[in-house]
């Protein structure tokens, strides 16, 4: 078992003991990092006592151990997933050569990069987060919020141990810089725009963990494939935690749909909008809350036809999505993609070279493991004989990226005017009114075993411990 070395200062399975000067510069980064938990970290949360899960290995046997713990005190470190014996490059130029254990010179910069766009989102949702804790709907809740944090937390110590391992002064400059940029700050922003949206409510929250979570879910798994091992063994076992935060998300909508239905049967409403008036998030407010989230999401792939994707593929960095199990050449030489385009005022289809498209094609596998959740919500919903559907928007819908940001386009996938956007974007995307009304039911229920009213119980606990079990202690 690749047990992990909690004797350390910083917890892991990498040897850091072995390497002084890495050793040294990680501990010098490490009081940044905790003064940055502090300052933007989850809001007056540093005395509670939360019952959290901690790596103790990173065999899939027996890596989580839960106990409480006080997150200012939670062991952040650097775990990589077991080495696979004679890895081979599995795709690009470099395929069937020995996946390489040091960064190839020639592609120091491109790596550099991948590694600080995927570790900038790590502390950027921690800090959209940051004030949740104060409306949990739920002890339950809350502690899945603070699970979520902590590990945000440390999926950004994986990516700087890469940068301070691998990429000498600049990649302590990185490093210095993941704690310099902020969600939402107007001088230093996060890279990617959805990390700097506010997450001010816990619908937000739940469709959060469904959609930016699930995209992190798909970067990752590609950048496992990663002809650079140390990068492909970190996102293996960052992949481990992230199912976690996919849980919340899905789970959490779920229980949100569930009880707006319960309260449309209970007070025999034909007209799901009068869930409101009965302390529920209607389900019209939650498709709205849905278009905004999985279209900002969207944009987090790339154009849709990337030179640089193309080049990340050919250099063996980063691959598509469970690259071994596609039956191809995986040079992709002369292949084609059907990637979307427009033509006049319709959206068709069109063969582009495949290695211009990896971007598309991981944005394709996204929106089909995203519907799954969506057709369980609307079974949820049949269930209840409630004659309303949620429904994926198009992906022409709301774009900043790519052909679409030039174009309005309605959630069915109509091109339509600036006049036509301007006077329905409001039955499509939350407003300020419908913000305010979700946020006027965000109140804190912290009895153990409670729940907010516009939220069901879930089906069990955390470790199998009872619903009304203390998640978070608060003296």
């Amino acid at each position: 078992m690749a047990t992990i070395d909690y004797d350390q200062k910083i917890p892991n399975n990498v040897n850091l003991s072995g390497d002084a000067r890495l050793q040294r510069a990680l501990e010098a980064w490490q009081p940044k990092f905790l003064d940055w938990w502090k300052e933007l970290g989850p809001a007056d949360s540093g005395g509670y006592d939360c019952y959290l899960r901690t790596a103790v290995s990173v065999e899939p046997s027996g890596w989580a151990h839960f106990d409480y713990v006080k997150m200012p005190d939670y062991r952040w470190g650097i775990f990589l997933a077991p080495a696979e014996e004679g890895r081979l490059i599995n795709f690009g130029a470099h395929k069937g050569a020995p996946a390489w254990q040091d960064v190839p010179g020639e592609y120091r910069s491109e790596l550099r990069r991948l590694i600080v766009t995927q570790g900038d989102t790590e502390p950027a949702s921690v800090e959209q987060q940051r004030h949740l804790g104060k409306t949990a709907p739920s002890l339950y809740d809350l502690r899945n919020l603070y699970q979520v944090n902590v590990e945000e937390g440390r999926h950004l110590w994986a990516m700087v141990y890469l940068l301070q391992a691998h990429f000498g002064r600049d990649g302590r400059e990185e490093a210095e810089a993941m704690l310099e940029r902020h969600s939402g700050d107007p001088d230093k922003p996060r890279i990617l725009q959805a990390f700097n949206e506010p997450i001010d409510d816990w619908l937000s929250f739940h469709f959060f963990t469904y959609f930016q979570d699930r995209d992190g879910k798909f970067q990752l798994a590609a950048l496992a494939e990663s002809g650079f091992d140390p990068l492909s063994r970190t996102c293996r076992f960052m992949l481990t935690e992230e199912a976690h935060h996919l849980f919340v998300g899905e789970s959490g909508i779920t229980r949100i749909v569930q009880r707006s239905c319960e309260i449309m049967k209970e007070n025999n409403l034909s007209d799901p909008a009068d869930v409101r008036k009965h302390g529920g998030i209607d389900l019209p407010t939650l498709q709205k809350w849905l278009n905004f989230h999985f279209s900002i999401c969207l944009d987090l792939f790339g154009q849709e036809l990337s030179t640089n994707a193309a080049t990340y593929y050919t250099m063996g960095i980063k691959g598509r999505y469970e690259e071994t199990k596609i039956d191809d050449d995986h040079v992709l030489d002369g292949a084609s993609y059907k990637v979307p385009e427009i033509q006049g005022s319709k959206i068709v289809d069109v063969d582009e070279p495949a290695l211009n498209a990896i971007n598309q094609r991981l944005r394709d596998e996204y929106y089909t493991d995203s519907q799954r959740g969506v057709d369980n919500w609307n079974k949820m919903i049949a269930q209840h004989g409630i004659g309303f559907e949620l429904v994926l928007p198009n992906r022409a819908f709301h774009r900043n990226i790519g052909p679409f940001a030039k174009v309005k386009a309605s959630p069915d996938g109509k091109i339509i005017t600036e006049a036509e956007w301007d006077q329905s974007q409001g039955g499509w995307l939350p407003t300020p009114e419908d913000r305010a009304f979700v946020e006027s039911l965000m109140h804190a229920v912290t009895e153990p075993g409670k729940f907010a009213n516009y939220i069901a119980p879930p089906a069990r606990g955390i470790n199998r411990q009872p619903l009304d079990f203390e998640y978070v202690k608060f003296h």
